[in-house]
């Protein structure tokens, strides 16, 4: 007799197509699919019969008894929560599969700052015709060959930007924890202490760097002291890992050319569903390009996640070992 598993889907994870997962997943497997706000007191009812919990932020305790083998993120980020909020010995996977579209998105904002295509050349035309000038007199771009490109971080994110930015003729450099001396990918790739040398050789400063204690304000007013003036920041892994004031005095006072920034230090809530992303008046800069964190999101790469979720759930139905493990609950009741 098959065993039968039940999985609980939150709807309120900000992910689209969570309705498909059930049909990508084997006939022995269960979905009901329930929003944390809607549902609330029906999820507290029944949370201990499911198997897995697949979303992200529940809001209430899972009791320890209770039946859940998986809690899968079908994310990457897991700074929301601890070991010391799962029950002893369940594992918490996230999901990646975001890694090309956010290095599309930076490939993208880099040839932007270098060509002025849309923020410059397009709205010029559109005013002003050719200006009076001869095809060839200008007004002239910059080329991305020969450009140096600075990577802190060199995981998953951080290794398509370079293997796109080689394939533009640029000069890639990387920090990373874990020295990968191998990827051929990359010209010049050192520990976090010699950042320094990134900071003063880059042209563009791609920052891929999750949140925590350890990156918080990793980039600082002395950092960007270090930069070329011509230099170009981009941050897609979490705003903290920059200090606030010291992008906006660093764009404002024009310390370096500009800025790509993606992730933020306000997002909307409850009491301000529409917070402008700093407290400073970062809005009103012209040498920023901005994005609301949603250089990941296409429907491509919402069905390759939720692709890797049923693979992780048919794995767990078949005894085979998970992918992507963070942690194992730690709590005991």
């Amino acid at each position: 007799m098959t065993t039968k598993f039940y999985a609980l889907v939150l709807r309120d994870t900000g992910m689209n197509n969570n309705e498909t997962l059930e049909s990508i997943l084997p006939s022995n497997w269960k979905v009901d699919v329930l929003s944390i706000r809607e549902d609330k007191e029906q999820i507290s009812d029944v949370l201990p019969n499911y198997d897995v919990i697949v979303g992200g932020r529940l809001g209430m305790e899972i009791p320890q008894k209770a039946n859940l083998k998986l809690y899968q993120v079908p994310f990457t980020g897991v700074d929301w929560i601890t070991p010391e909020e799962l029950p002893s010995g369940v594992p918490l996977c996230n999901t990646y599969e975001h890694e090309t579209t956010i290095a599309e998105h930076l490939m993208g904002a880099m040839i932007e700052w270098q060509t002025g295509l849309m923020r410059d050349t397009d709205q010029d035309m559109r005013s002003n015709s050719f200006n009076g000038r001869s095809i060839n007199s200008g007004p002239h771009h910059l080329e991305m060959m020969g450009r140096t490109v600075g990577i802190i971080g060199l995981g998953r994110i951080g290794i398509e930007v370079a293997k796109r930015s080689k394939a533009f003729g640029m000069n890639v450099m990387a920090v990373s924890r874990s020295h990968k001396e191998t990827e051929t990918f990359v010209d010049w790739i050192a520990q976090f202490d010699q950042i320094g040398r990134l900071f003063k050789e880059s042209d563009f400063i791609i920052v891929t760097l999750p949140g925590g204690s350890e990156t918080r304000s990793l980039i600082n007013h002395s950092c960007f002291k270090m930069m070329k003036p011509e230099a170009v920041i981009a941050n897609v892994g979490r705003g903290e890992v920059i200090q606030e004031a010291a992008l906006y005095e660093a764009l404002a006072s024009r310390r370096i050319r500009g800025a790509i920034i993606d992730v933020w230090y306000n997002y909307p809530s409850a009491s301000d569903p529409n917070p402008w992303p700093s407290r400073f008046p970062i809005q009103k800069l012209d040498n920023i390009i901005m994005s609301p964190h949603n250089s990941a999101w296409t429907l491509a790469m919402s069905n390759r996640r939720w692709e890797f979720v049923a693979a992780n759930l048919r794995r767990l139905s078949s005894g085979a070992a998970l992918e992507n493990v963070c942690f194992l609950g730690e709590r005991l009741d």
